[in-house]
């Protein structure tokens, strides 16, 4: 992916990016382009919101930037070399360039490529992101203008936000560098989390994508303690963003126990009826080998609860195809898995190296051949299972989320859909009248593999 004049259509998650270009003159003025996951998006808005009260304004493109800022992804060597190439890019477009996000725990790599970036910062450090654009282009605010309290700078159309409710991990799968880049579980307070939602549905948030590294674990460093009236468990935090009138969504539950409590909430409409959990294999052998904390867990069991008390409930999940030591007695008893769990939105990845993984150590590496194939295979079925659930709804009168409008239709997303990720609904036909953040009702006339298309 290009990092061109930020943000780019190619970068879905900054293309609908609504930042108001007004500038006063001689007011400094710093562009940012933001890679990866929603995590980091999050980190984004807040080094903008920060930068928005100092008095900076924000650019949408390299050549109205004094100096930009590269938010990086470090997860897989792929996502490495996509910051490596959006640096490159930020470098040759405009010259100032101050790098933050995960690539950044590996400083080196970053400067052995790029010697004439400014500064590197690791994620999460805001303070350090802050202090290198004040010395790469010195704030010069007009303090009867600049020096107010920020509105939120948002990367994302205005009526849905990522909402994220703690940082880190405390796994130790072995495939992942997550926990060594952005520490254990650190869990906002619920007051702080409920307060932030208030204010974002207030300013006209229809739909609260709720995000961390591990959503079900929420609270546990805090050992879910109450204050302000607000317990910091995933349960009561849920119910507490239920009540206040948006589609709620959760994202990267792991299944423990517990979560069997959030699907009564997702039947009573209390939160959207969708689960994303990254379940990344089924055979309990690979499993162990991944070192994942769902290992033995019965999961076509819980499946199937969930299913009992919740209908409707939609669920997504991803999975890591050619592991280390991956037999194909393993691979072909995960798609079993699948043609008996039936999940509604599957994604699937080839293992690959990442450096510092304890994974890179094991035996048995599967060839890269291998490895295709199975994902053909993987992809092969999953897309089997989505069409038939997508014509099953043919007929059917659902509500959805409006998220643009131009001259041809509408698109939107179902409850089943979290932006981005998932499909979408096209509205072709009488879509004049409406505008994003609309909830509507439509029928369902057509389906495809991942989409649907409807009538008001």
């Amino acid at each position: 992916m290009s990092a061109n004049p930020n943000p780019p259509n190619l970068r879905p998650d900054l293309a609908n990016a609504a930042i108001p270009d007004v500038r006063r003159e001689g007011q400094p003025t710093i562009g940012m382009v933001s890679l990866g996951c929603p995590k980091a998006l999050v980190d984004s808005e807040r080094i903008l919101t920060r930068l928005r009260a100092e008095g900076y304004a924000i650019s949408a493109d390299y050549k109205g930037a004094e100096a930009v800022i590269v938010n990086t992804c470090g997860f897989l060597d792929s996502a490495k070399a996509e910051s490596l190439e959006a640096i490159g890019e930020a470098l040759a477009e405009n010259g100032k360039v101050i790098v933050t996000g995960c690539l950044g725990a590996e400083p080196e790599f970053i400067t052995g490529a790029h010697p004439s970036v400014l500064a590197v910062t690791g994620p999460q450090q805001y303070e350090q992101v802050l202090d290198a654009v004040h010395g790469a282009v010195p704030p010069a605010p007009d303090p009867f203008i600049d020096l107010l309290p920020a509105t939120s700078v948002s990367l994302t159309p205005r009526h849905y936000s990522y909402l994220k409710i703690s940082e880190g991990c405390n796994h130790a799968c072995k495939f992942c560098i997550i926990p060594d880049m952005r520490g254990k579980l650190v869990s906002r307070p619920a007051h702080a989390v409920v307060r932030e939602a208030e204010k974002l549905v207030q300013a006209g948030v229809k739909e609260l994508l709720v995000i961390s590294q591990d959503t079900s674990a929420y609270g546990l460093d805090l050992k879910y303690a109450e204050d302000r009236g607000h317990r910091a468990h995933i349960t009561d935090l849920a119910r507490d963003l239920g009540s206040l009138g948006a589609w709620v969504r959760l994202h990267y539950v792991y299944p423990y126990p517990h979560v069997r409590d959030l699907v009564p909430l997702m039947a009573d409409g209390l939160i959207l009826p969708y689960l994303d959990i990254p379940f990344q294999h089924a055979h309990r052998d690979v499993l162990k080998r991944m070192a994942r904390p769902a290992a033995s867990a019965k999961t076509l069991d819980e499946i199937a609860a969930w299913r009992d008390n919740c209908p409707d409930i939609t669920l997504r999940s991803t999975f890591i195809v050619g592991y280390p030591g991956e037999t194909d007695e393993e691979f072909q008893y995960l798609l079993d898995w699948l043609d008996e769990a039936q999940l509604d939105r599957v994604g699937c990845f080839q293992y690959e190296n990442v450096k510092g993984a304890r994974a890179n150590l094991l035996p048995d590496h599967v060839p890269a051949e291998v490895k295709q194939e199975r994902f053909e295979r993987f992809m092969e079925k999953a897309q089997a299972i989505s069409e038939a659930k997508l014509a099953a709804k043919v007929g059917s009168r659902i509500e959805v989320i409006v998220d643009s409008v131009d001259d041809e239709g509408a698109t939107c997303r179902t409850k089943a859909d979290a932006p981005e990720i998932d499909g979408n609904l096209f509205i072709d036909e009488g879509f004049e009248h409406l505008t994003p953040g609309d909830i509507v009702e439509v029928t369902v006339d057509e389906a495809g593999e991942y989409d649907l298309w409807g009538k008001l």
